[in-house]
């Protein structure tokens, strides 16, 4: 039976990071939105993540800021002195999290059930959303389910600024365009230089602009750098020097994302571009690109039974893969043969030497 028999008339969403996740969770936000249009939304969210979600229509964001420490806590709870929601969402389950949520006054208090709450999460709700060894996208929706949405789907849609549209127009005129965002801030997700290289070089001779994209972190600017220094045929390499609005603007003007496990994958979701995901610590079924799961290069099964001795069917549903070395069992024909089948699938270019 649905907690709600209407729409609240004021709710909060805790979810702090990360730049994927809050990507997953903005497709609740919007179905909430259409079945509950007069629902006031409140998020409470990192000071990066805040960035991205700034750009969602009729919804308060409320910065947390973990950089500064303890007083992170006491200026978020300043802040929503004196308030008090109907709903909160407490989609994160890690202890700062939980720490913030002690400053939220709701009435009812939604958090993962046992077998997903870590840090003791289950402490600080009064209603436990279940959820099957599903993608996180489809498990964030289950608090929608429990909420009442009936149409609990994951879909996303969001506008572009224009003058970020205007910035990205002067790369991506140039059609087929590629984006490949080489790193993920954890460097254990990361392919090799050589690997990205080469696929350069393919994309290039399929008829392909092909450009790098990522973050400012110093770990993303030395591989991008190694990739620049194995091939010439990458056009720009823009990896930190991009606002995320403007990254977002580059993804929905391209044709094709190619990126391991992080943010411009799940952004790529968002705009709707096809996007090719490399995955070896994490289960694609679980944090894969949601619409492209069918094409990613994974080797997480072979390299957990490898560490484990077991498959993913018999360990916990966020089992990951520790092997730092991981992401180097995927070899560069899985990746083209998977790229060649997303240019066909998608009538994204025609091999010029075909």
């Amino acid at each position: 039976m649905a907690l709600l028999g209407s729409a609240p008339a004021s709710l909060c969403l805790l979810r702090l990071s990360a730049i994927g996740d809050c990507c997953h969770a903005i497709a609740l936000v919007q179905a909430i939105q259409r079945q509950w249009p007069e629902t006031k939304i409140t998020w409470i969210t990192g000071k990066v993540e805040a960035k991205l979600l700034q750009l969602l229509p009729n919804v308060e964001i409320i910065v947390f800021d973990k950089s500064a420490g303890m007083g992170a806590y006491s200026a978020l709870w300043r802040q929503l002195a004196g308030r008090r929601f109907e709903v909160l969402l407490h989609m994160q389950a890690a202890l700062r999290a939980s720490i913030a949520s002690l400053g939220i006054r709701a009435k009812h208090r939604l958090g993962f059930d046992r077998q997903r709450a870590k840090d003791g999460q289950w402490l600080f709700t009064n209603y436990k959303v279940s959820a099957s060894a599903e993608h996180v996208a489809d498990g964030f929706m289950a608090f929608g389910q429990a909420l009442g949405l009936t149409d609990v789907k994951p879909q996303w849609s969001l506008a572009v600024p224009e003058e970020a549209l205007s910035w990205a127009s002067t790369y991506t005129t140039e059609q087929p365009l590629l984006l490949i965002c080489p790193a993920a801030s954890k460097t254990y997700k990361n392919w090799t230089a050589e690997g990205y290289a080469a696929l350069v070089d393919h994309a290039h001779h399929k008829g392909m602009k092909v450009m790098l994209i990522g973050s400012p972190a110093v770990q993303e600017r030395e591989l991008a750098a190694n990739i620049m220094q194995l091939t010439v045929n990458i056009t720009n390499n823009l990896v930190g020097e991009t606002s995320l609005p403007q990254l977002l603007a580059l993804i929905s003007g391209a044709s094709l994302v190619v990126a391991p496990d992080t943010g411009p994958t799940h952004m790529a979701t968002l705009m709707g571009t096809p996007v090719l995901g490399l995955y070896a610590h994490h289960n694609p079924k679980r944090t894969g690109p949601y619409y492209c799961r069918n094409y990613v290069v994974s080797v997480y099964d072979e390299a957990l039974l490898a560490e484990t001795g077991r498959t993913a069917e018999q360990l916990p549903w966020r089992t990951r893969v520790k092997d730092a070395n991981a992401m180097q069992r995927i070899t560069i024909d899985q990746v083209t043969t998977q790229f060649d089948r997303m240019i066909t699938d998608f009538n994204l270019t025609q091999d010029p030497n075909s």
